[in-house]
């Protein structure tokens, strides 16, 4: 059967193809006859709206955007998740983009594509704020003329949306409670210094170190790229060091993974050999039983926010000034299982 169109249901409706038009986008003013003629010819004639042809003739769609560094991260998972939930309550698609942390150039050529679609919005964990990068990054972002909604990482220099958590916090409380665990040989398996929660994370750790008086060994700081196998390779290194930690704080979840790794594969034990305590939650560990302390963050809850936040804007909502920039930082949470615990 060929498609009925809005002047099969004119014809039959003997009205014109404006008339209809109106009735189907409730705008504009029809009498109330004509209205229900027109309702009544199109449920007989099962007449199914276009959508993509709809959103063309607007010169939008009904699409966002969502940029992460590392689909493969949990954290970022769960963020999606709750982005989700809000854009599939209020009939908005997602097309997600995953830069491969570090990756600016691909970051950039998203954003390009992103532009041609048409996205209505754009929620973003930018990969770093190399100021390299930046000043282009920048432009383009602004050129997209969308609302934008940053989440977890900021950029330099802008005004936009955004969802943060208080990774300074975060970082000395986690630090702190090694510390009174008894530990003062940390060390901390730190992220990149182009990433602000990277330098946040590092400037909590040492905060809570200056607080009880425990000298900052440089030794003891070395950085990773928020992958598994930067904090695979470090805690390696580190357990070769001719004085070695009794406890590290390993600075985001995929890291913390891969120092777990290497002391699995060296046959130490956690706590009884080395205490360690990360950044964010590892499902997978729980299901395991293995019983890491973290401080760990909102997750789903930034996503929602995040997504919460776009669609106001999408929308525009008149009650509210909606040029104002949201920036909202959630507090974290220390939870401790008792990986933390000194035993030497």
């Amino acid at each position: 059967m060929a498609n009925v169109t809005i002047k099969d249901i004119a014809n039959k409706a003997n009205v014109s193809s404006t008339t209809v038009s109106r009735v189907l986008n409730n705008n504009g003013y029809v009498k109330d006859e004509t209205r229900k003629i027109i309702l009544d010819t199109i449920k007989e004639m099962n007449y199914v709206p276009n959508a993509i042809a709809r959103s063309l003739s607007k010169c939008q769609t009904n699409i966002i955007g969502v940029m992460v560094p590392d689909l493969s991260n949990p954290f970022f998972s769960e963020v999606v998740k709750g982005i989700s939930v809000v854009a599939d309550k209020n009939d908005l698609n997602i097309i997600l983009c995953d830069t491969n942390e570090n990756l600016l150039d691909k970051e950039i050529k998203y954003l390009k594509m992103l532009k041609e679609q048409r996205i209505r919005g754009l929620i973003i964990t930018p990969t770093s704020e190399d100021n390299k990068y930046n000043s282009e990054y920048l432009t383009l972002l602004e050129g997209l003329g969308i609302p934008i909604v940053l989440v977890d990482r900021d950029v330099k220099h802008s005004s936009f949306d955004g969802v943060f958590v208080d990774n300074i916090k975060g970082s000395f409380d986690g630090t702190e409670a090694l510390i009174k665990a008894g530990h003062k040989k940390i060390a901390i398996i730190a992220g990149p210094t182009t990433s602000k929660p990277g330098r946040d994370r590092l400037r909590g750790y040492k905060k809570a170190l200056l607080k009880y008086n425990i000298p900052i060994k440089d030794e003891y700081i070395v950085f990773g790229d928020f992958k598994m196998e930067s904090g695979y390779d470090i805690t390696k290194n580190l357990l070769k060091m001719e004085v070695p930690p009794t406890a590290i704080f390993a600075s985001n979840n995929m890291m913390t993974l891969g120092c777990l790794k290497a002391l699995g594969h060296a046959n130490i034990r956690v706590p009884e050999d080395i205490a360690v305590l990360g950044f964010d939650e590892i499902e997978d560990l729980n299901i395991l039983d293995l019983n890491i302390s973290v401080v760990s963050r909102p997750t789903f809850k930034m996503g929602r926010i995040a997504m919460e936040i776009l669609r106001e804007k999408i929308e525009v909502n008149p009650t509210k000034n909606i040029s104002a920039s949201q920036r909202l930082t959630l507090t974290p949470k220390l939870v401790l299982k008792g990986s933390e615990r000194y035993f030497k």
